[in-house]
Parts: structure tokens; sequence; C-alpha cells
């Protein structure tokens, strides 16, 4: 007979079914945590670096975050308001002792295009908005703190405040401030003003004071109106980020909040942890002895006797044939997959029995036995055929 197929394994039984599911629940349960701690990380770093919104501090803007209020007041009282949104603008724009320039955007600079504003802005005031990380230093500030709400923070400028701009006796309210420690400007804090100056030159820490949402708290309409329409014209540049070349801006890590990074080195060190913790240890194989051992002989017996009990002959007649074929291709040296009547006809030439014999024998087409004389007849010949081959 033939080696005997393999059988599909038998199902589990169903009581060990929840025992796999106990040990697979911690490993399930450290994934799920995992995927939670990674989740909230991203949420925080996209909430911590989100941009502010589109539109933010444009004088054409009507959102919470436009400042279309301020341009408009500023253009009924008179002032020449000349709104540039890209270098070329600004290049042609008139920029001379009677201008104030306001960048409202100074995150769209790119590093040279501030240091050329900041060194060459005519006698021009330069007043720049938006003070967030690796902005100040682009207009020659060191970065500020950020502190949260500031709700009636008085001017009381110190040296001088912004020279032609009368802030005395103002205060600001707003949501969320810049301080910068250890330079002159108005509206101190205990963590530095919101107001920084240098010269000819003013950082807004609290530039929220000019947004359509927040302008009527406070004074902040007095110190927006006061500040940016102290001279007869007012430049409103809106820098473009396409003029900004390679490198040059301030880039997405400046805008990063410093608890990003160590908890970035947390989420890799923990899942390290987990990793060696319930990671799988891949060691040498470990061999054990089988309980019993069986002979070939023996299993291939047993497997004709469960053909006999059942009666399925044919079965057990093709199983038979197909075997002999498969050995008698590699014996005549056919390739795999060989048509039928090309084997036979081979193993006829080699083994000298008539085609026609060969064929009921090895062509999967042909009859099979159907009881167990022909059977037992059918096998015999089949080992006779393949003898003679081996012969010859």
């Amino acid at each position: 007979m033939s080696t005997p197929t393999p059988t599909a394994p038998a199902p589990p039984a169903a009581a060990g079914a929840p025992a796999g599911r106990r040990l697979r629940r911690p490993r399930l349960t450290t994934v799920v945590v995992l995927l939670a701690l990674l989740a909230l990380l991203v949420g925080g770093l996209l909430l911590g670096t989100q941009e502010p919104g589109e539109g933010r501090l444009d004088p054409d803007e009507a959102g919470a975050d436009g400042a279309r209020a301020v341009a408009r007041v500023l253009a009924d009282q008179g002032v020449d308001v000349e709104v540039v949104r890209d270098a070329d603008a600004l290049e042609d724009a008139r920029v001379d002792e009677d201008t104030t320039l306001f960048v409202s955007d100074p995150a769209a600079l790119g590093g040279r295009a501030a240091e050329t504003l900041a060194a060459d802005h005519g006698a021009a005031r330069l007043v720049v908005a938006d003070p967030r990380r690796g902005v100040p230093g682009l207009v020659g500030f060191d970065d500020g703190r950020r502190v949260g709400a500031a709700d009636g923070v008085a001017a009381r400028c110190a040296d001088g405040g912004v020279p032609g701009v009368d802030l005395d006796g103002l205060e600001v309210a707003v949501e969320a401030a810049v301080a910068f420690d250890g330079v002159a400007g108005c509206f101190p804090t205990d963590d530095g003003v919101l107001l920084a100056v240098d010269g000819d030159v003013v950082l807004l820490g609290m530039d929220e004071a000019l947004t359509n949402g927040q302008v009527l708290e406070g004074d902040n309409a007095a110190v927006a109106l006061r500040l940016l329409g102290a001279e007869d014209r007012l430049v409103w540049y809106v820098p473009d980020p396409a003029d900004i070349a390679g490198d040059e801006g301030a880039t997405l890590g400046s805008f990063l909040p410093d608890w990003v990074a160590p908890a970035l080195w947390l989420l890799a060190l923990t899942v390290v942890t987990a990793m060696v913790w319930r990671g799988r240890r891949f060691g040498p194989l470990a061999t054990e002895p089988l309980p019993v051992v069986v002979r070939a002989i023996e299993t291939t017996e047993s497997r004709g006797r469960l053909y006999r009990r059942s009666g399925d002959r044919q079965h057990a007649a093709r199983a038979l044939r197909d075997a002999t074929r498969d050995r008698l291709a590699q014996q005549v040296g056919a390739t795999r997959g060989v048509p039928a009547a090309a084997l036979v006809h081979e193993v006829a030439r080699r083994s000298g029995w008539p085609a026609e014999l060969v064929g009921l024998l090895l062509d999967p087409a042909a009859p099979v036995p159907t009881d167990d004389p022909q059977l037992l007849q059918f096998a015999h010949q089949l080992r006779d055929l393949e003898r003679e081959v081996r012969r010859a």
C-alpha cells in the first residue's frame, strides 16, 4: 500500500479554548496599553505643535483669529494701511520714517529675509507679532516663555517704552501670552515683559490683543490702535511661505513643546521594556523523546485495514496507482507534471510491456478494481511493472 495520506489535525478540546484565551490576554492587554500611550502622545504632539489657523492676524480675515477689525479702524482714522503678501511686494513698498512695518507671521520668514528686516527696515518702526519658539531669534531676541492667560496687565513701560507711543494707563487681557525676561518693554509680569522693545524693533508677546476675537477685551483695542497707528502709514506684511529658500525658516522642531523630546524617549524606553518583558525568548531547540516509536510498516498496514473496513477499494486503488506513477516518473527521469500518455509510453518502452496494459495500470482516467481479488491482482501488476522498469 502507499504511504498514508496525512489527515487534518483534530480540533482542540473545548476545555482548552478558555485557557488559550487566558494565556493570550496579558499580551493583548500590553499591546492595547502601548497603543493607547502612543495615541495620547501623538494627540498631545498634534495639539502642542498645531499651527495658528489660516488667516491669523490677517487684515482681510473676519474670523476670530483674523485682524480685520483693527485694520478697518486704523483705515477709518486716516492711517494709510498697505497690505503686502510676499517678499517682492515688500521690496516694492515704500518704507520710511513715517511708516510702521508690522509683520503678522514671522514664522513664514526665511532666515535671511528676517535678518534683512531687522537690520535694514529704513527708519520705520518694526513690529513683529506671533512670538512662537524660534521666531524671536529671527529678529534678534531671545525666546520668550509662555505664561498662559494675562488679564488686566498694566503697561508700566520701562526705559521709555515704545518711542512715540503712549501706552500709560492701558491694560491688556489675552488668553495666552509670551513673556520676555531681561529686556526693556511694557506690560511687565513676574516672568518678564509682554511687549519687548529694542530701539525701533518691537516684539508683541500679547499679539492676541489684535485679533477680532479679543480686541474688545480690556484696553486691547487702544493698545493696538496706538501701537500700529502711531505713524501716518502702516505696511502690514503677511509673509508668504513660498518665499522661504531651502531650510531658512523656523523649523518644525522649533515649535515643539519642551516635553515632546523626553516623552518620545520615555515611550521608546517603555516599548523596549515591554518587548524584553513580554517578548518570546529564542534559544536552542529542545529535543523531547517521543512517548512511542511506531514503525512505518505498522502505519501502512493500519491504513490498509481502514480502507478494507470501509470497503473503499477504488480509493485504495487510486492511491496505489498515484504512488507507483510518481515513483516510475522519478525512475525514468520524467519531469514533474509530465502528461500521462508520455509517461505510459516511456514506461512501456523500458519495461517491454504492452502500452495498452501499462495505460490501464498508470493512466488516471483508466478504470479501477471494484472487488478484493481485482484489487489484489492490480497491486501485484503495479509491483511487477515497477520491478521491470527498475531492472531495465
